[in-house]
């Protein structure tokens, strides 16, 4: 092969192999609490951002840290507090997460958030 940069495909989520070792000491659990953060802070500024942080905590029982493993309960509330709108906030979300984790994000038919968290727990834990 001539190509330097080799890309792999292994559940729908690409990743350049040559990256992989330098991505892989990252902890998903670490990472998408932030990028949660970040991503409800470029959409709905400081406040709100926190109030619906809030909303999630209290009203879903869930603290940031259990977000990966408990994704399904995050989309869930987020569902019931923005309604159709938090589809789009999800997709924010990955997209920056993807960015973040310098993978390709690609919307797959039939997949939901937690759909994609899943596949990137079983790549980075």
């Amino acid at each position: 092969m001539t190509k330097q940069l080799r890309t792999v495909e292994k559940t729908g989520v690409s990743f350049d192999t040559k990256r992989k070792s330098r991505i892989s000491g990252k902890k998903l659990a670490d990472l998408l609490p932030s990028v949660i953060d970040e991503t409800m802070k470029q959409v709905f500024r400081e406040k709100s951002a926190q109030v619906i942080s809030n909303y999630i905590g209290n009203n879903c029982h869930l603290k940031q840290e259990e977000i990966v493993e408990k994704s399904d309960a995050f989309s869930a509330g987020l569902e019931r507090l923005l309604g159709s709108g938090a589809a789009v906030i999800e997709i924010l979300i990955l997209k920056n997460l993807y960015r973040r984790l310098e993978l390709k994000f690609k919307e797959k038919k039939g997949h939901k958030f937690p759909d994609y968290i899943n596949e990137l727990k079983k790549k980075f834990g």
